[in-house]
């Protein structure tokens, strides 16, 4: 049973090695990425169910006795991070089929999605910090390939910013792991988190945590550290966008609540300090910033700065009931905010552009289309039944449970400003007449019925979780309570690692 976190990690390995032997046939590429992802979510929902059954999973790589091997581990919030990660690879497949050209596909496009679900997956798996940073690495140059692959201006323009920031960060990251390992001896998680309270030099391991907040701040896209962000994300194809939008700040986020709640836990107050604040200036920087936005995806991208915030706020909270509302922000963000990416991309090929200012008049000729925007985009602005009601209501219950009126206000008007957004992409996408004249011509209506399933499919299926999530929320978020309890009580992530090697 515990094998399954080592296929989770090799079988989109083995899938992009076998595709790259298939290079000009481009019907192979695409059979063996869909079957890939199909087991990948497979796998994935069986580790989930294992895990919320009996509980942790770890394997020793190499049958070397923690903290001395390569530690994989699965808690219940690694297990729930997966499992939505395989869900968002699956349907960016079948989305890529419909809209990416054959000449991206032909170099390479979909050997690299399976090498960036790879370097996801070990990020969440992983019980040992340098391997964190491998992974980090793995979906860094997976994701400037993909974001590259096409050699437009406007792309190799945000690449290098993209790709320069992040490797300062990586270079941040190598460094606090160096000086960490000269503290503690070890970079075991486990290990990590029953030494690190204990060590004499509390003032150094102070630093280094701000050290690795400032890395995993720049992966998640925390204020300051956000600006790569909208300059890079709305370059690439649509499906590229939605798979970066959905998961790559997401891991960030994952990677901040894991070292805090984990490893630095006794440096809670001073850290969770400066994260309220971060939170809070994030959660405007970010709704200000789409609030200026005409162009589509630009306005979205900002959307995910100001989203990341509420997570951001639920950590720096670090009470049980708010770490548990930032786990369920967090699926319930990678669900809406990757659909509302797809539904740009129709809208797009409706409207031949994603400027605002030159779109419109979808709803009146394709009024489906408007209501499957609708549910992410009210999702994403906190409007109930849906599941970003729920997710906000619980930050915010717990913002002023602690007592931090001020930040939750924030929090309040930021979810205005962001149902602003939404109305205005509503408004100017949607419900406008369409100027005329197009831009680029209507590419939607000359698809077929196959490649029209496949590009609907995807919003379709998110959409649904998107409801469902509202909708069965308690049983839901009991989930994710668990999974926050977990967290808290570092002892139950020490004791199945570092204890004997099964």
């Amino acid at each position: 049973m515990n094998q399954i976190l080592v296929f989770l990690i090799l079988f989109p390995l083995l899938s992009a090695i076998t595709m790259l032997f298939f290079r000009r046939s481009v019907a192979t590429q695409r059979i063996i990425s869909i079957l890939s992802s199909f087991l990948l979510l497979a796998a994935a929902g069986w580790l989930l169910a294992a895990v919320i059954s009996g509980g942790m999973l770890t394997v020793q790589v190499g049958g070397w006795r923690a903290p001395f091997g390569i530690t994989l581990a699965a808690d219940l919030l690694s297990a729930v991070m997966v499992a939505a990660s395989a869900l968002i690879g699956l349907t960016t497949v079948l989305y890529s089929l419909a809209t990416i050209d054959r000449e991206r596909e032909l170099f390479f496009y979909y050997p690299l999605l399976q090498f960036l679900m790879m370097g996801i997956n070990g990020a969440f798996l992983t019980g040992d910090v340098f391997n964190l940073y491998v992974w980090f690495e793995v979906m860094l140059i997976s994701s400037f390939v993909l974001l590259v692959l096409g050699g437009t201006p406007v792309q190799l323009e945000g690449a290098i910013k993209y790709v320069t920031i992040n490797l300062l960060s990586s270079s941040v990251f190598l460094a606090a792991a160096g000086i960490l390992y000269g503290m503690a001896g070890t970079l075991n998680m486990a290990d990590l988190a029953r030494i690190t309270p204990h060590l004499p030099q509390q003032n150094l391991l102070a630093v280094v945590s701000v050290l690795f907040m400032i890395t995993f701040g720049v992966k998640a896209a925390v204020f300051p550290l956000f600006f790569w962000l909208p300059a890079s994300y709305h370059t690439p194809p649509v499906a590229v966008s939605a798979i970066f939008a959905g998961l790559l700040t997401k891991v960030g986020v994952y990677a901040l609540i894991r070292f805090f709640t984990t490893i630095f836990s006794h440096e809670a107050v001073f850290i969770d300090e400066v994260l309220l604040a971060a939170s809070a200036l994030t959660m405007l920087s970010g709704v200000l910033g789409a609030a200026a936005q005409y162009d589509f995806r630009r306005l979205l991208s900002f959307h995910i700065i100001s989203q990341i915030g509420y997570m951001i706020f639920g950590l720096a909270l670090h009470s049980p009931l708010a770490i548990a509302g930032a786990l369920f922000y967090i699926v319930h963000n990678i669900i809406a905010k990757t659909n509302l990416f797809y539904l740009s991309g129709i809208v797009e090929r409706i409207t031949g552009t994603f400027d605002l200012k030159k779109a419109g008049g979808v709803y009146a000729a394709h009024p489906v289309i408007g209501m499957l925007f609708l549910i992410p985009a009210l999702a994403l602005a906190g409007i109930p039944p849906l599941s970003g009601f729920w997710a906000k209501f619980v930050i915010i219950k717990a913002g002023f449970q602690a007592g931090e009126y001020a930040v939750t206000g924030i929090a309040l008007l930021v979810g205005l400003l962001t149902l602003f957004s939404m109305m205005k992409i509503w408004n100017e996408a949607f419900w406008k007449d369409l100027p005329q004249p197009q831009v680029e011509g209507n590419r939607y209506e000359t698809m077929g019925f196959g490649r029209r399933l496949l590009l609907f499919s995807p919003v379709v299926v998110l959409g649904l979780v998107t409801v469902l999530l509202g909708v069965f929320f308690e049983p839901v978020f009991r989930l994710a309570e668990t999974a926050a309890a977990q967290l808290l009580d570092t002892q139950a992530y020490i004791t199945p690692v570092l204890g004997r090697v099964k």
